[in-house]
């Protein structure tokens, strides 16, 4: 898309352009899609003016004297709830009369309005139209009484006499008096009749109607002033204060078009945030319970602090609850998972701190020696200094460059792709990173509890400057002991500075308030530092990259040019309030955004939107997360501050970082990944983020002073460091050469046949493995045989038939108990639907139970009524009965022993051959289940394949597994084993039966048909539905397959297999360390969430043609991460939430979702919290310890 793409397309134009002054004036619909009768306006024009007449006589009769004040605001807010009354009642009578009987839904501010019908100027339809009324019975109770409160006061706040009390002059008491009233009218219409749509939207759905509340409450603020200078009596701060705001209240309705003001639950957390962070020395939270809880509890100590009589009490209980409160007591148990260590160790730091903090302020506290009091406070102060230099020199060696991302760091090393190499050549810096954290985690915070334990601030007790300022200094010192040993340093420096010289401004405010202040005004000033670089890049941007210049591109850098002291002081105003500077469209036109808290987002952390691909980043999140623990502890990634922003990339894949909370030895982080599937707009900015890095790591190590700077220093990301994470490799290969080869198709059956042999007879051990079977022999009389060795024997004394029947009496029990364990070939969607299902019986089955009056397989008693069928043929197989067959194909079936049962037919088809004798007693442990054996096949088709059968990789393999079975087998019995020809035919005729139930009884012919049986999708044959009922051997052979297939692509790619035993190795490595299948399929998902070492897939590209393979193989990898620029983080999701929750433009090609190089904006969008953004994987809150 081109630069010029349009900003809001036709119809969302007409529909924000309708919306606009809606909001504007407070609710009041003056511009609608379709023509509306007169009256509908008239109406609306006079609710809107309602309080002001209402407003009006109260005032009026004020000034002619025959009320006083008090009485003519009472009278006006009377009547306004009598108005409120009346429109909630006509609301309520026209919903009735339309026989409205569903519940009202929650309005939905992304869809437009729907034309209405008018037919009368107080209709029902007109009514619902102006005053669509209240979904709850107590908000129409809370809106209508805060109606005619509202109108009360605010006929009070802008008396003419007040007004001019306070300007001093008629003429300006009346201009602030009529623009006063449409203020009032504005909130009155919103509240009572109709409420507009906020351009400060923080929840896409006011669930709960809060929206309505919002203009009331900040005008009741701005009114309280007013009533505290009224009552106060003659104080000049409050004074001009209230002079101030009645100027700000004439502007309160374009604060509102413009979104500065927040809305009720966005202001509500971001004042407890800012009151819990500058206030009481917190953190921000993860979520806003714990935000509510924490500062419930900070408040409940600074109250106990301001009560406590002794000045040993405030600095041990503020001492010990602010070291409590700086640690996450949610996760105290991972604190003590390694035993009593951890837990030791938390108590000896509580204890020693405790014990500082006591022995200095009783022995050297300035009440007794002051001046070995203030030289311990100064050598102290120099400790600190020193400390905090050689803190941040270490910090910053950790990265890869310094001086706040200009210059590259000489001793980060750098052009190595090995992980080994790279952890070698990175010792010295871990060393220095080891240093770091026992300087800044261990001797800072007990330097600076001695140095606020020598203060003499602490002695003036019961006040506001020592509960407030010296709880938040004694629990910031844990909290985050980097920026309080910067704002310690700070106040030290003043005071080293000043000498002996009294700042009286300064000194009488206290050491704890000092504090408090420094850390306010360095957060704002780094904030107001990062918006400048943030509103430098977007206009820079705006006309150098030739994809963002849009025709208005010069008109707006010579507006921002001329108006440059308005732009400043845009900057400025959102860094003093904590709020987004909003780049409109993303386009150099600023504002002030809503403050809000840090995290940008009302709902839960963790929310996303997964797809297959989420899985990659799920597994790789735990890993990744220990990997920013140890470089969160070494300082490489930079200041750890809440609302921190990173990006991590390794190969196709991006993860989004943020932290979330900041404590002492913790941290809290949310991960997030974005989407796979790159689109071109993704693609653009993924690239500049590759030579970003490529820029920072892939440099020789000995750079010349040209190279040594930072070349993308204008982008929002600064890479940090390469962190080694254990993540999946992802190789992708194109098999031309491979598949299409004549010579591997040919060579691919043989590894078929090979594959499924050892699955079958690997099938059979993992049986055993899970119900072993005892096969010692038993030959004494009073001993009890194991079931193979009576199994064994019974080949002698019973006819064949009785073997079938106990063969399969004991496969079906043995298969019914394993099951849900080992297979699920017996299972089917019909089993147990109407209870219990008799098992299916061959011929010989029926007839020998008639014979030996067997009970294991009853069936159930008839139906009255109803026709036996108790025949022959009864719950009997279908692939058990002969298949219909011309004259003479009959022959050469296998013989039959007619003297041992001349009731069975003497022929049987080849999938109903009679049990194998076989001439070995262990034999029967390899044996498989009759199921498998009935193939409708003709047997001349399974004799004339045949010699395929590998029978030397039969017995080698039935040799290697034998021992598997049982670990005492001696030779003896793998020889006999392998010389059992039953036991070879059945395996054979299995195999043979699936090879040609595939259609590969000639060879592979085509790739086509290659990747359609890999895939599962096998074309037709005549014993495809035998296979296919036979679910667990359809699975084996599937497998087999897909075995076979690598086979031919290890190869293809590193020779052929030398010997039979590199065949059983390789075969043994792919059942245990890869996964061979489909990208869709679940077991590929549970294999990347197990972790196993590798995962192969053949996949089509339609659009090219090919077919191609992908390997993935987990390692340890250097994942390169990157500082993002915050402000620009939170501005542009400010103008998301501003463009898809009010000017509801979801385009998907709209011009603020185009790739943008530098500010990365197509990333940011998609990193945003759904349903504005679409991470395809967000983590939960995770708590990483980094003491």
């Amino acid at each position: 898309m081109g630069p010029d793409v349009p900003l809001l397309n036709e119809y969302k134009q007409e529909f924000f352009w309708k919306r606009f002054p809606q909001t504007v004036l407070g609710g009041p619909r003056f511009k609608l899609g379709y023509c509306a009768p007169p009256y509908v306006y008239v109406n609306q024009v006079v609710l809107f003016l309602t309080p002001w007449l209402l407003g009006g006589i109260g005032t009026l009769l004020c000034q002619l004297q025959l009320l006083e004040e008090l009485h003519a605001a009472m009278l006006s807010g009377l009547l306004m709830l009598g108005a409120a009354v009346g429109v909630q009642a006509l609301a309520l009578y026209a919903a009735r009369r339309n026989a409205m009987v569903e519940r009202l839904g929650v309005p939905n501010i992304l869809a437009d309005e729907e034309e209405v019908e008018f037919t009368h100027c107080v209709g029902p339809e007109t009514v619902r139209f102006i005053a669509p009324g209240k979904r709850f019975g107590l908000n129409v109770l809370l809106h209508t009484v805060l109606a005619g409160a509202l109108c009360g006061l605010g006929t009070w706040y802008v008396l003419l006499g007040r007004l001019t009390a306070l300007y001093g002059s008629v003429g300006v008491a009346l201009v602030v008096f009529v623009l006063s009233w449409v203020t009032l009218c504005t909130a009155e219409y919103s509240l009572i009749v109709n409420t507009a749509t906020e351009t400060a939207t923080f929840q896409a759905q006011d669930t709960y109607e809060i929206t309505p509340l919002t203009r009331p409450l900040y005008i009741l603020a701005f009114i309280a002033v007013d009533l505290a200078d009224r009552f106060t009596g003659p104080v000049p701060e409050l004074q001009l204060t209230s002079q101030v705001l009645h100027v700000v209240f004439l502007v309160l309705p374009l604060l509102w078009a413009l979104g500065m003001l927040s809305p009720l639950d966005a202001l509500l957390l971001w004042g407890m945030e800012q009151a819990l962070v500058f206030g009481l020395g917190g953190s921000p939270m993860s979520s806003n319970l714990r935000l509510l809880g924490m500062l419930a509890m900070s408040v409940c100590v600074t109250v106990c602090t301001f009560f406590i009589p002794s000045t040993l009490g405030v600095v041990l209980f503020s001492m010990a609850m602010g070291f409590l409160l700086s640690l996450d007591l949610s996760q105290f148990g991972t604190y003590c998972g390694g035993g009593s260590r951890g837990l030791l160790l938390y108590l000896g730091l509580l204890l020693g701190a405790m014990t500082e903090a006591g022995l200095l302020h009783h022995f050297l506290s300035p009440s007794q020696t002051q001046n070995l009091a203030r030289v311990s406070q100064d050598a102290v102060s120099y400790l600190l200094i020193t400390l905090f230099i050689v803190c941040w020199a270490l910090r910053e060696i950790q990265g890869a460059y310094v001086f706040g991302g200009v210059f590259l760091n000489p001793l980060y090393p750098r052009g190595m792709a090995n992980v080994r190499v790279f952890k070698q050549r990175s010792r010295g810096l871990h060393m220095a990173g080891a240093i770091r954290r026992v300087l800044l985690n261990l001797v800072s915070p007990f330097a600076m509890v001695a140095f606020l334990a020598l203060d003499g601030s602490v002695q003036q007790l019961h006040t506001a400057s020592l509960s407030v300022g010296f709880t938040r200094a004694f629990r910031v010192v844990w909290q985050s002991s980097e920026d309080a040993l910067l704002q310690m340093v700070v106040v030290v420096s003043v005071r080293l500075a000043a000498g002996d010289t009294r700042l009286p401004g300064w000194d009488s405010l206290g050491t704890g308030v000092q504090l408090l202040l420094v850390g306010l005004l360095s957060d704002r000033l780094l904030q107001f530092l990062s918006k400048l670089k943030f509103a430098l890049a977007v206009l820079v941007t705006s006309w150098t990259e030739k994809k963002q210049r849009r025709q208005s591109a010069g008109t707006l850098l010579v507006l921002n040019a001329s108006l440059c002291p308005l732009l400043l002081s845009v900057v400025v105003l959102s860094a003093m309030l904590s709020a987004p500077l909003l780049p409109l469209f993303t386009l150099p036109i600023f504002l002030v955004g809503f403050p809000r808290p840090q995290r940008s987002w009302p709902g839960p952390v963790g929310t996303a939107c997964p797809c297959p691909d989420s899985i990659y980043y799920q597994q790789m999140s735990g890993s990744l997360a220990c990997a920013l623990r140890s470089a969160f502890a070494r300082g490489s990634l930079g200041p750890l501050t809440p609302g921190s922003h990173f990006l991590g990339r390794f190969q196709d894949r991006v993860v989004w970082i943020m932290i979330l909370e900041r404590g002492y030895g913790y941290c809290t982080v949310n991960i997030k990944g974005l989407e796979l599937q790159e689109t071109s707009c993704h693609t653009v900015e993924a690239r500049r983020v590759d030579e970003v890095f490529e820029g920072a790591f892939e440099r020789p190590e000995r750079l010349g002073l040209n190279q040594g700077i930072n070349l993308h220093w204008g982008n929002a990301l600064t890479p940090c460091a390469a962190l080694p994470v254990r993540v999946y490799s992802d190789a992708r290969n194109v098999l031309s050469g491979i598949i299409d080869s004549h010579d591997n198709l040919r060579k691919l059956q043989d590894d078929f046949l090979k594959a499924l042999v050892w699955l079958l007879l690997r099938n059979c051990v993992q049986r055993l493995k899970a119900f072993p079977w005892d096969t010692e022999e038993g030959t004494g009389g009073g001993g009890t045989k194991s079931q193979s060795s009576q199994l064994g024997q019974s080949t002698v004394t019973q006819p064949a038939e009785a073997i079938m029947v106990e063969s399969n009496i004991s496969s079906l029990k043995f298969r019914r108990a394993s099951s849900s364990l080992t297979s699920f070939g017996d299972w089917s969607d019909e089993d147990d639907l109407f209870g219990p299902q008799p098992a299916r019986r061959t011929v010989a089955l029926v007839s020998t139970e008639a014979q030996l009056g067997d009970t294991v397989l009853q069936t159930g008693p008839s139906l009255p009524g109803s026709v036996e069928m108790d025949s022959l043929f009864e719950n009997m197989a279908l692939s058990a009965l002969q298949p219909l067959q011309p004259l003479g194909l009959g022959l050469g079936l296998p013989a039959v022993d007619k003297g041992r049962n001349p009731e069975v037919p003497p022929t049987k088809s080849s999938g109903t051959l009679a049990h194998e004798n076989f001439s070995c007693p262990h034999s029967e442990l390899f044996s498989l289940p009759p199921g498998w054996r009935t193939a409708p096949l003709l047997p001349f088709r399974l004799q004339q394949l045949r010699p395929l059968f590998p029978e030397e990789w039969f017995r080698f393999t039935l040799g290697r597994l034998a021992l598997a079975v049982q670990d005492e087998a001696s030779e003896d019995v793998a020889k006999s084993l392998k010389e059992d020809g039953g036991l070879k035919d059945l395996h054979a005729q299995v195999a043979l039966s699936c090879l040609i139930s595939l259609g590969a009884e000639s060879a592979f012919t085509s790739p086509s048909y290659v990747y359609r049986v890999y895939s599962g999708d096998v074309p037709w044959t005549e014993g495809l539905k035998w296979l296919s009922e036979n679910k667990e051997l359809y699975q084996l052979a599937l497998k087999a397959f897909r075995y076979s297939f690598k086979l031919l692509f290890d190869q293809a790619s590193l020779g052929p297999m030398e010997s039979l035993d590199e065949l059983f190795s390789t075969l043994e490595e792919y059942e245990r360390d890869w996964y061979i299948g489909l990208v869709a399929e679940k077991g590929w998902q549970d294999s990347v969430l197990q972790e196993k070492p590798f995962l192969f897939s053949l996949g089509h590209d339609l659009t090219m043609g090919t077919y191609t393979g992908r390997v993935l193989s987990l390692q340890e990898q250097l994942v390169q991460v990157g500082h993002l620029n915050g402000e620009g983080v939170r501005g542009q999701w400010a103008n998301l939430s501003w463009e898809l929750l009010y000017a509801t433009n979801d385009d998907e090609e709209r011009y603020s979702i185009q790739a943008h190089p530098i500010m990365l904006r197509n990333l940011t969008v998609q990193a945003a919290d759904p349903p504005l953004g679409y991470p395809i994987y967000s983590s939960v809150p995770l708590h990483l310890p980094c003491f």
